[in-house]
């Protein structure tokens, strides 16, 4: 068997999305950016560089911000995949309007997915820990005081 046939023959998956199990036929090489976007409609995960650079496609795995474009969708099997679709209406979404943290806006799910994780991992985060945090995803629009000042109002009423 040549290593070209492996890559063309699908498999069938279930990626546990949002809390709901999705059964579907993926190939191997597709990325679980394109299966989020392609086969589920969860949009809200944006190719941008599509090497793991810029953080457009950020979603959570087990709770961990994840560069969804650099993930094979079949390494996700078994895991908890959470999609910024899941979080609605978060006081660090509230926070992002409050603060202007957007301009363009096509960022915006990458950074609240990451701080999400941020937040998930350190219940008050040093201001170094959020810079560190904010240096995995980029912003071509704001000047980032934006959006550090709506992670700084979230931390400070009880994140959610």
């Amino acid at each position: 068997m040549s290593i070209i046939n492996i890559y063309k023959n699908p498999s069938v998956i279930t990626l546990r999305v949002n809390g709901v199990d999705n059964e579907l036929t993926v190939n191997p090489n597709e990325t679980l950016l394109h299966v989020l976007r392609d086969k589920l409609a969860k949009t809200g995960a944006r190719p941008g560089c599509e090497q793991g650079n810029c953080g457009t496609c950020t979603v959570l795995i087990d709770g961990s911000p994840i560069k969804s474009c650099i993930m094979l969708a079949i390494e996700a099997v078994g895991h908890e995949i959470t999609t910024i679709e899941a979080l609605q209406d978060t006081y660090l979404q509230q926070a992002f309007v409050k603060y202007q943290g957007y301009q363009c806006g096509y960022c915006t799910p990458g950074f609240i997915m990451n701080i999400t994780g941020l937040l998930n991992k350190y219940k008050h985060p040093t201001e170094e820990q959020i810079k560190q945090w904010m240096t995995s995803n980029y912003c071509r629009c704001t000047g980032y005081e934006e959006i550090r000042h709506a992670i700084e109002d979230t931390i400070a009423h009880g994140h959610d």
